[in-house]
Order: C-alpha cells, then sequence, then structure tokens
C-alpha cells in the first residue's frame, strides 16, 4: 500500500499514479480508488444492519406518538420520538458512509445523532421514574422527588450539549480533533455518572418502601412496565460504558476499539434499539393507569391520589 502524509493528512498513491487524500478539507478518495482501511472506521458500515435499524426505530417513532396522543403523554412522546429520529438519521448517515466512507456529511451525521439519540431516551427515564416516586411513597425516598427531574434532567442537558459539541468537532476534523473526542468522553462519562447515581437513588427508595409495595395488588403486567424501565436504563448504562471506551484511544486509525463493526453493533446499535423497544412496554400512559387500578391496603394510596398523577402537573410524562 502506497501511503504517505501531505500536511498531517493521509495519502494514497494509486498504482496509476493518482494522488488521493483520505482526509481534510480536500479529501478526494472514493471507495473505487482508495483502500477502505484508509477511512477513519476502516470498514463499510453493514447496510444491512442500518437498514434494519431504520425501520425499527421508524416503527418505535410511530407506536410513541399513537401512544403519546392516546394518553396525553407529552413529555415522554417528545423525548422518545426525539431519541428515535435522531437513530434513524444517524444510522442513515451510516449508509451515507457506506458508499463513501470519506463522505463528510454521513460521518457528521452518525459520529453527532447516534451519540446523542440515548440522552432524550435517559431524560424520559429520569421524569418516569421519578413521578413513580411521587405517586408512591415519596416519603420512603432520601431525596425530594421533584428533585430528581431538575437535578438529572439538568444534568441530561450538559452531557447533551458536551457530546453534541464534542462529536461536531471531530466530525469537522474527520475525527483527527483531539479536543472533540476529549469533550465528547466529558459528556459520556457525565451520562455514565448521572445513571449510575440515579440507578442507587431508586434502589435505595426501592428498599426503603417496599412495605409499601408489597400491600398493593398490582397485576403481573405491572411486572413488565417495570422490568422494562430497569431494562432500558442498565441497557443505556452499558451502552455508554462502551462508548467511553470505544473513544478512550480517539478517531485513531490505530484504534481497535473503533474498527470493531460487530463490537459496534452488539453494543451501541442493539443496547439502544432494545431500550426504545424496552419504553414502549414501559410507556407512562400504561403503567400509571396499572397503578390507579391497584388496590391499597394499609396505606395513605389511594385510587384518586394515583389518577391524579397520571399526568404529572410538572412535565406531563
Amino acid at each position: 500500500m502506497s501511503v504517505s502524509y501531505i500536511d498531517g493528512e493521509i495519502a494514497w498513491t494509486h498504482p496509476d499514479g493518482t494522488l488521493y487524500l483520505a482526509g481534510g478539507d480536500n479529501a478526494n478518495c472514493t471507495i473505487a480508488a482508495c483502500p477502505v482501511d484508509l477511512s477513519v472506521y476502516g470498514y463499510r458500515p453493514s447496510i444491512a444492519a442500518s437498514s434494519v435499524l431504520i425501520a425499527l426505530y421508524a416503527i418505535c417513532t410511530c407506536i410513541q406518538v399513537f401512544l403519546g396522543l392516546r394518553y396525553k403523554s407529552w413529555w415522554f412522546m417528545v423525548c422518545m420520538v426525539l431519541g428515535c429520529l435522531d437513530e434513524i438519521l444517524g444510522y442513515a448517515g451510516r449508509i451515507m458512509y457506506w458508499q463513501n466512507p470519506w463522505n463528510d456529511t454521513g460521518f457528521i451525521m452518525q459520529i453527532v445523532l447516534i451519540t446523542i439519540g440515548p440522552v432524550f431516551f435517559a431524560a424520559a427515564i429520569y421524569v418516569l421514574l421519578s413521578q413513580i416516586v411521587m405517586t408512591i411513597a415519596p416519603d420512603r425516598s432520601r431525596f425530594n422527588p421533584k428533585w430528581y427531574i431538575w437535578t438529572f434532567i439538568s444534568c441530561d442537558i450538559v452531557s447533551l450539549v458536551l457530546q453534541a459539541v464534542g462529536g461536531g468537532m471531530s466530525s469537522s476534523s474527520s475525527g483527527s480533533s483531539t479536543a472533540g473526542v476529549d469533550i465528547a468522553l466529558a459528556g459520556l462519562s457525565i451520562q455514565v455518572i448521572t445513571l449510575f447515581v440515579f440507578v442507587v437513588i431508586v434502589i435505595d427508595y426501592t428498599i426503603r418502601s417496599r412495605s409499601v409495595w408489597s400491600k398493593l395488588s398490582l397485576p403481573g403486567s405491572f411486572k413488565i412496565f417495570c422490568a422494562g424501565l430497569a431494562l432500558a436504563t442498565a441497557l443505556i448504562l452499558v451502552r455508554c460504558s462502551y462508548r467511553i471506551y470505544e473513544l478512550s484511544e480517539g478517531y485513531s486509525r490505530d484504534s481497535e476499539a473503533l474498527r470493531d463493526e460487530p463490537l459496534f453493533i452488539a453494543l451501541e446499535s442493539v443496547m439502544i434499539v432494545v431500550s426504545a423497544y424496552c419504553l414502549i412496554a414501559a410507556h407512562p400512559g400504561l403503567g400509571f393507569r396499572l397503578m390507579s387500578s391497584a388496590t391499597a391496603s394499609e396505606t395513605s394510596l389511594s385510587v384518586k391520589s394515583l389518577e391524579k398523577h397520571t399526568v404529572p402537573e410538572a412535565l406531563s410524562v
């Protein structure tokens, strides 16, 4: 492979003598002229995987819009739809990248949108779980559940901004900006820490309120609702941890993690699309309806108080 560097950018000399640049503003490599190893990822993204994911997110979007309109769960619907649309456009970017691994537009779309999409899913989870605590035994929480929303959503916004800025800087430099990688890593780290702290607080609340929950006659389908929430949270946490590992070496062409597409599909694509569908099972319109049908024994919980929270006053979950 006849590779050289011109002004810090990789250059490839074709057997016919034509010089191609694989990076920078003057990049002119194409899949027909340059080896794919010279691209940032070192592979052409699976068009089949990207197409399936786009279809799955499109279906999820339609379901969330239907449920959101039916149950008037505006905040949850907006978060889920924004997250799904980010993923759809991000994987459309990977299809563009498949067509040409040196396509700046495709690179920008996937690096920014796939990175920030799960932030919206996390925001939906924060608000929903906070409202559950407000509804059942809020006095058992060590912290005022109203603070859950604003504290964790604020951290989510900071994480979103850092990941978007970092991804934008990296994409505009075709992955060569170390500052962009560092900023994106900071955003991902904040998201992981925020999720972890949130999980600890929820587990603590669950333990402290177990006596209240044990007196409720909740249907088996409510367990599916809770399992969906728990699984979605765990999957997003695993995904964010993977992305930190993936970016630990930056967008270097020597990074094994960055160039491992099966690992990306397993720990990014699968984790997030499954979490999106878990959040269909954990839709607030379904969950709060199940809670309102439960009977309470020797608790201050009443059907009336539950129904009042079906559409929470704070953010209309």
